[in-house]
């Protein structure tokens, strides 16, 4: 009998943590701040450490993971924009953050391998081992979590952080591309020190990128960038220069911020910019279309905490930036934050899917009218 008791306690008090832990995100979620007309809800609980999104062509939403070493599936089974079903795609694999679909199969960048699923949202349930589709990058830990991104060429671009807070080492700190199945690796732009967001503009097809800037140089320098390269070869400037304007203390003596490419917007300093998307969809009204998003994790060792937004950067019909906001906040309150906003996906009804690694969720961001 005691022991009946006991279980029926611990399945009480088991139930009664996850209503409360339910309740407590509910009121979280009431905090955040977003334009007139617009509303955020969960679209996925469970989701650990939840970091790049990529969508399927049967509207699976994938997610990869960092520090849990997890690719997720996740399902909206009952058409209720909430995610009843989640699968693990794969686990126990070495940073697992970036994933990307493209022909019915899913690419996830686990550190030095591209691993391909084929078939993978007929298979949810007994998942295909992975093809390796290259194991030709660095397997450096310290930045070396990947964002996959396939391009207008039909190439895969990947990101090589540096394996450093700063420090000019030959191999790293690039933007690399490869054809669909690993052949003809090559790199594609370099001076970028850590890069996990990338996206290209939906009319001029150039590539557009987040840059995490350096650390220990004070509160407010120097900024993250976010930079263009229309074209490969170009460099930004990494380790010599920093936003465009700024010599580094030690790498930069005898260089000049003249010889290398300025960042497009100079964003916050140590805001940490990550995933975004250059929203194309109809739900947001017209004067969205064709504007970026990003999502900024927030900074880990300011004095006074900045970030943990998710920002808007302005274009004009000809793809040049004209100026940023905020767009939603309220992940920090105070100096404590209860989330981190890492990559943003835009679904094919117009809304918007935000993960969030530290809260295990993600969110659905969708415009309602005023």
């Amino acid at each position: 009998m005691k022991t009946i008791q006991t279980i029926c306690f611990l399945l009480t008090v088991a139930f009664s943590m996850q209503a409360y832990a339910a309740d407590d995100l509910s009121e979280k979620l009431a905090l955040i701040k977003l334009p007139p007309g617009f509303e955020i809800h969960l679209f996925a609980e469970n989701v650990p450490n939840a970091r790049q999104l990529a969508l399927g062509d049967n509207g699976t939403v994938f997610a990869g993971s960092r520090k849990a070493g997890k690719v997720y599936a996740l399902v909206d089974r009952e058409g209720d924009l909430f995610a009843e079903g989640i699968y693990v795609v794969d686990r126990d694999l070495s940073m697992p953050s970036g994933v990307e679909f493209r022909f019915g199969s899913l690419y996830v960048g686990a550190l030095s391998e591209i691993l391909r699923y084929d078939d993978i949202e007929d298979s949810l349930d007994n998942p295909p081992e992975p093809v390796v589709v290259t194991s030709g990058f660095p397997g450096q830990t310290h930045h070396g979590w990947k964002y996959l991104r396939f391009g207008p060429d039909s190439l895969l671009y990947v990101p090589v952080g540096a394996p450093c807070n700063v420090c000019d080492q030959p191999g790293f700190a690039q933007i690399r591309r490869i054809m669909a199945d690993g052949s003809g690796m090559e790199v594609y732009a370099e001076g970028i020190r850590n890069s996990v967001g990338l996206a290209f503009h939906p009319d001029t097809k150039g590539l557009w990128f987040t840059d995490n800037g350096r650390d220990l140089m004070g509160d407010d320098m120097p900024g993250d960038e976010l930079n263009f390269a229309p074209d490969s070869g170009m460099n930004f400037g990494f380790p010599y220069c920093h936003q465009g304007d700024t010599p580094d203390p030690e790498f930069g003596k005898g260089k000049s911020c003249a010889d290398y490419t300025p960042p497009a917007l100079v964003l916050g300093a140590h805001v940490a910019s990550l995933g975004l998307t250059f929203y194309t969809g109809k739900m947001f009204p017209a004067s969205y279309t064709n504007q970026l998003f990003i999502a900024q994790h927030g900074s880990w060792n300011r004095s006074e905490k900045s970030g943990y937004n998710i920002l808007l950067v302005k274009f004009d019909g000809n793809g040049v930036v004209t100026g940023s906001e905020v767009f939603a906040s309220g992940w920090l309150q105070g100096q404590e934050n209860w989330g981190r906003p890492n990559d943003v996906l835009q679904m094919r009804d117009g809304s918007l899917l935000v993960s969030d690694d530290q809260a295990g969720v993600i969110y659905r961001i969708s415009y309602v009218g005023q």
